[in-house]
């Protein structure tokens, strides 16, 4: 476990949200699955909810801003100056997709496209730092990029935010850690996703750490939801993947990967 109470460095991917059609149905899901508590994000929010674990901050649920898109999990990364960051994205390739703009007091963001289509935020902390827990049941743990263009999403990624890689692929496993450069911790990885359904986009998958991965994925299916990825036994710990009621998939793992 790691509780964190001061911004997070550049390139840190630090927080996650929902935007889901009906917040209601996804609070009882992640609160039957995980525990989670929420406090509102204010009048002001619109229907944001932060999910707290312990009185701490581990994830954003809410609205989804466009009936049309799709029910995801966004990952988002800390920059020092989102404007500087949004400005990199395009001269990289990428695509801003909300140009950069304050939320109330609790920080700045923009949304933004890879050079390969994989939908990201990228957050400046005012008064909300993301993630106050992670590496404990119920919080975030790792953030993985699948990508059918590895090379190009190391690029691009290098040049937004100066992040290096570490190779790790094992026979025909290609995946690359990702290290921030301030510390060369690592933070995330990119996975050379060769089962990418023909014209699907790149997209970033969120895990949540869980103390009995067997235990977590048949409570989430009692609660609705489906296994994308069985569990099955790993280097990394006992993992499965999980699709949501509302559609949403993300990752549960028995073993944090990253501290602060």
């Amino acid at each position: 476990m790691s509780t964190k109470i001061s911004s997070w460095p550049e390139g840190t991917p630090m927080w996650v949200d929902l935007g889901v059609e009906d917040p209601e149905a996804a609070k009882g899901f992640y609160s039957g699955l995980f525990g989670w508590e929420y406090l509102s994000g204010g009048e002001d929010s619109g229907g944001y909810l932060l999910a707290q674990v312990q009185g701490r901050a581990v994830a954003g649920i809410g609205p989804k801003q466009d009936p049309a898109a799709p029910n995801v999990w966004t990952t988002y990364f800390a920059a020092d100056d989102v404007d500087v960051t949004a400005k990199k994205v395009a001269a990289s390739g990428g695509q801003v997709i909300a140009p950069p703009f304050d939320v109330m007091d609790s920080g700045r963001m923009a949304l933004a496209m890879d050079c390969a289509g994989a939908v990201f935020g990228i957050w400046q902390a005012g008064n909300h730092i993301g993630a106050e827990r992670v590496n404990e049941h119920g919080a975030l743990c790792w953030n993985e990029l699948h990508t059918s263009d590895y090379e190009a999403a190391q690029s691009f990624y290098s040049d937004v935010f100066g992040l290096g890689y570490q190779d790790v692929t094992k026979d025909e496993f290609v995946y690359f850690t990702i290290k921030r450069p301030q510390d060369g911790r690592e933070v995330g990885g990119i996975h050379y996703d060769t089962e990418l359904a023909l014209g699907a986009p790149d997209h970033w998958l969120a895990w949540f750490a869980s103390d009995n991965v067997q235990r977590t994925a048949t409570e989430a299916t009692v609660l609705g939801a489906s296994l994308v990825m069985p569990v099955m036994d790993s280097p990394l710990g006992r993992m499965a993947i999980i699709q949501a009621p509302q559609g949403e998939v993300f990752g549960i793992i028995d073993a944090p990967r990253t501290s602060d």
